[in-house]
């Protein structure tokens, strides 16, 4: 059994020895060389697509990088599974668009608007997921 000074002693060492590992793991994640972020690819052009996005509330919906809601698909690697004409296509539908009873507003987007908010899909696509695919809804899959 230790005495009252060997417990402070473990106690005060353990919490020294614990500090000194999380300051040196979060240095490590904040290097250059853990950044995963893609920061370098951002364009004028995403951003104006990002707003977007957030003007139109699409998070309210849709789900990017597992965030959002869960009624409409999940937007991670869209391009990779739909194409870029296929979304710009429903980008672009002036009518709403229903697949299997989900209904996605008509927001009738400028074909600019549409590249904007495809070039912000292809930027979120290049951020690198530490090689984890986005759980897709299996009510989403193959029908998004």
């Amino acid at each position: 059994m230790l005495s009252k000074k060997q417990a402070r002693a473990f106690f005060l060492g353990g919490t020294v020895v614990t500090f000194l590992v999380f300051i040196g793991l979060t240095v490590y994640s904040l290097s250059e060389a853990q950044d995963q972020t893609n920061y370098e690819n951002l364009t004028e052009q995403v951003v104006r697509g990002k707003n977007l996005w957030d003007k139109n509330n699409c998070m309210g919906c849709h789900t990017l990088l597992g965030e959002g809601g869960y009624y409409a698909p999940e937007l991670t690697k869209v391009i990779d599974r739909r194409g870029k004409g296929y979304i710009k296509a429903v980008l672009m539908s002036p009518v709403p668009w229903a697949p299997n009873g989900r209904k996605m507003v008509a927001y009738g987007f400028t074909p600019e608007e549409a590249e904007d908010l495809i070039s912000f899909f292809d930027w979120i696509d290049d951020i690198d997921l530490n090689g984890f695919e986005t759980v897709i809804s299996p009510l989403a899959k193959d029908k998004n």
